[in-house]
């Protein structure tokens, strides 16, 4: 079994999962989006009791495009956005594929809100598109 780990860019969080993902996603969400700085957020999922961190991310709360509370994890010394937790699905935790040790493990099975794709944004065109989240 595989050890997932990675952490922020000045090493002060930690993190590391024994567990495969249960899902790798890219979402398009106009927050994901603004949370990465880029085109789209590239998340690894895991569940969160096989999740460990080594030092606790500053959380901030905002509401999703889904309309549900999101709080995404960051670095207070660097400001690296390192993690995601969705009230909706308490029994996860998302980290930044940009923060992986080896983020070219990372193979994205589904992309979500395709509908704020920006058109430089050049999809896959092998991964399966949700134009909204989840449920859409």
């Amino acid at each position: 079994m595989a050890q997932w780990s990675g952490g922020c860019a000045c090493g002060a969080i930690r993190f590391a999962c024994e567990d495969e993902p249960a899902a790798m996603i890219k979402c398009h969400c106009r927050d994901c989006q603004r949370a990465s700085g880029g085109a789209y957020a590239a998340i690894a999922v895991f569940p969160k009791a096989k999740a460990r961190l080594a030092a606790e991310p500053r959380y901030h709360r905002v509401i999703g495009s889904s309309g549900q509370p999101v709080h995404r994890g960051f670095c207070e010394a660097c400001g690296n956005p390192v993690s995601i937790l969705l009230d909706s699905k308490p029994g996860i935790i998302g980290f930044h594929a940009a923060s992986l040790d080896y983020p070219a493990a990372f193979k994205a099975g589904i992309e979500f809100y395709t509908d704020s794709a920006w058109p430089w944004d050049l999809m896959d065109a092998d991964t399966p598109k949700k134009r909204r989240g989840s449920n859409g």
